[in-house]
C-alpha cells in the first residue's frame, strides 16, 4: 500500500476536478492510514474516555491496527453502539453526546479523512465550520470587510440539524461521487450503530451521532446542498446592478453648493454642506440594485441582504422550503430572524453584527462609517464577565493581591482577562515595548 499522505494528495486532487470514486474501500486496508489516524486523534481530551466499553487509546498497538484491516477486508468489522451522556447548554437545556468506543473513534478518523480528501476541494467558501484553515475568525472577517451596505440580516437556524439529518439523504449524497458499495455500507453501518441510554440500546434513526470524529464532516456534506442552492439560485436572483444611481436631492445640494462657493458666500456654503451630510448620496431605494451575502458555521446561516424587506422574506420562505422539501430539515421559526441591519444587531458566532451610521463622523470629507459593518460584543456578554469581580453591584476587593509586586500582577492579570487579548487590537511596537520592560 502507498503512504497515506500520497494517498490522500491524490484523492484531493481527483476531488478538485470532480472525478468519481469507485475504489475508497480499499484505503482502509492501508496500514499507514491508520497511523496517520492515530497521529491525529491519540491526544485529544476524549481519547481516555471510555464508550461502552473500557476500551480506551491506552491500550493501542499495531496489532489492533491488523485486527481492524483484518475485518474490513471481510466486511465484518461492526461499529458498536455508543454510550450517550448529555452536557448542559447555556440556555438551561442539555445536549446529547456520543461516546463511541476507542476502535470506533480510530476507524473513524480514517474515513474522515478519506471524506475531506474527497470533497473538501470542492466545498464553498461561504462555509467555514468545521474545516482546515477556516473557523469563527475568517467567517467574521469575511463579514465585517465585505458585507459593507447591508440593510437586512435573516439569521439563520435549524431546529435539532445534527440530529435530524436523513440517513438516506446523506447516503445519497455521498453515491454522487462515491461509487463504491463497500464504502458507503460502512457509512451506514456507522450511521446505524445506535447508542446505549441508561445501558438500554437505542436505534439511531436519523441525525450523525455527535461526538463521533467524523459527524463534522457529514454534515458539511449534507449542508453543502443548502450553501449550492443559494449560491446558484437565490444569490443570482437577488444580487443585480453595479451601483445605485445617484440621489437627485444630494445632487441638487452639491450643484447649490458648488454655485455659493463660486459667490464667496461661506454661510451659505457651509449650510449646504451640512445638508448634504444629512443626504445619502444614492438612492437607497433604486429598484435595479440589490445584493445578497450568505455565509454558513456549521448548521448557522447568516444572509445579508441589501433590498426591500419584502424580498428579504422571500428569501427566508425559499430556504425554509428548500430545506423542508431537499433536506427534510426544519428552520426554528423562533431563531430565524430577519432584523433591521442598522436599528437590530443579528447575534452570530458570538457577536453582536450591525451596520454603523453616522454623519457627524467624518474622514477626509467623506462619512467614512457609513455602510460599514461592526462586530461588537454583546452587552450582555461584557455583563457577564464583569460580575465575576463585581460583589453586591461594586468591584470586589482582593486583598491578597495588595502586597505583591508588579512583577507577580502581570501574569495573574493575563490569565484572568483573556479575552482582553482578542478583542484590543495589538500595537506590535508598543506591545513589545511594554512586554521588555516587564521582564526586566
Amino acid at each position: 500500500m502507498q503512504e497515506a499522505v500520497v494517498v490522500l494528495d491524490v484523492l484531493r486532487e481527483r476531488g478538485r476536478k470532480g472525478l468519481p470514486f469507485t475504489q475508497l474501500y480499499r484505503q482502509m486496508f492501508n496500514k499507514e492510514l491508520y497511523l496517520l489516524a492515530y497521529g491525529n486523534i491519540y491526544s485529544n481530551q476524549g481519547a481516555m474516555t471510555p464508550g461502552a466499553g473500557a476500551e480506551t487509546a491506552d491500550g493501542m498497538s499495531e496489532g489492533k491496527i491488523d485486527q481492524i484491516i483484518e475485518a474490513m477486508r471481510h466486511e465484518r468489522y461492526r461499529f458498536s453502539p455508543a454510550r450517550r451522556v448529555y452536557i448542559p447548554e447555556k440556555n438551561g437545556k442539555l445536549r446529547p453526546l456520543g461516546m463511541p468506543s476507542w476502535s470506533d473513534k480510530l476507524v473513524g478518523e480514517a474515513v474522515r479523512l478519506l471524506l475531506e480528501a474527497v470533497y473538501e476541494p470542492r466545498f464553498s467558501n461561504r462555509s467555514h465550520g468545521f474545516r482546515k484553515g477556516r473557523g469563527c475568525h475568517t467567517a467574521l472577517r469575511e463579514i465585517h470587510h465585505t458585507w459593507s451596505g447591508t440593510t437586512w440580516f435573516v439569521e439563520g437556524d435549524i431546529s435539532d440539524c445534527f440530529g435530524s439529518l436523513d440517513h438516506e439523504i446523506l447516503l445519497g449524497i455521498l453515491a454522487e461521487k462515491i461509487q463504491d458499495q463497500r464504502f458507503l455500507r460502512l457509512i451506514r453501518n456507522m450511521l446505524k450503530a445506535g447508542y446505549l441510554e441508561d445501558w438500554e440500546y437505542h436505534d439511531t434513526l436519523s441525525g450523525c451521532p455527535q461526538g463521533g470524529v467524523v459527524s463534522p464532516i457529514l454534515s458539511n456534506i449534507y449542508l453543502d446542498k443548502l450553501d449550492k442552492f443559494v449560491e446558484q439560485e437565490l444569490i443570482p436572483q437577488y444580487t443585480r446592478g453595479a451601483l445605485r444611481v445617484a440621489n437627485p436631492a444630494y445632487r441638487q445640494t452639491d450643484a447649490l453648493l458648488r454655485r455659493a462657493r463660486r459667490r464667496g458666500d461661506r454661510a451659505q456654503a457651509r449650510h449646504l454642506m451640512k445638508q448634504m451630510r444629512t443626504l445619502p448620496s444614492t438612492d437607497p431605494m433604486d429598484p435595479g440594485y440589490r445584493r445578497l451575502h450568505y455565509l454558513r458555521y456549521a448548521d448557522d446561516h447568516l444572509l445579508g441582504f441589501t433590498g426591500p424587506k419584502a424580498e428579504a422574506e422571500q428569501i427566508k420562505a425559499r430556504l425554509a422550503q428548500f430545506l423542508r422539501e431537499t433536506l427534510r430539515l426544519e428552520l426554528n421559526d423562533s431563531k430565524t430572524l430577519i432584523s433591521h441591519a442598522r436599528t437590530q444587531p443579528a447575534r452570530f458566532l458570538g457577536y453582536d453584527i450591525i451596520v454603523q451610521h453616522s454623519s457627524t463622523k467624518i474622514t477626509r470629507n467623506r462619512r467614512s462609517v457609513n455602510g460599514r459593518v461592526a462586530l461588537r460584543v454583546p452587552p450582555d456578554v461584557v455583563k457577564a464577565q464583569c460580575a465575576r469581580y463585581r460583589q453586591h453591584g461594586k468591584p470586589s476587593r482582593r486583598t491578597r493581591l495588595q502586597n505583591q509586586d508588579d512583577y507577580s500582577h502581570h501574569p495573574d492579570l493575563r490569565s484572568r482577562i483573556p479575552w482582553r487579548r482578542q478583542l484590543l487590537p495589538a500595537r506590535p511596537g508598543r506591545l513589545a515595548a511594554a512586554h521588555t520592560a516587564l521582564e526586566r
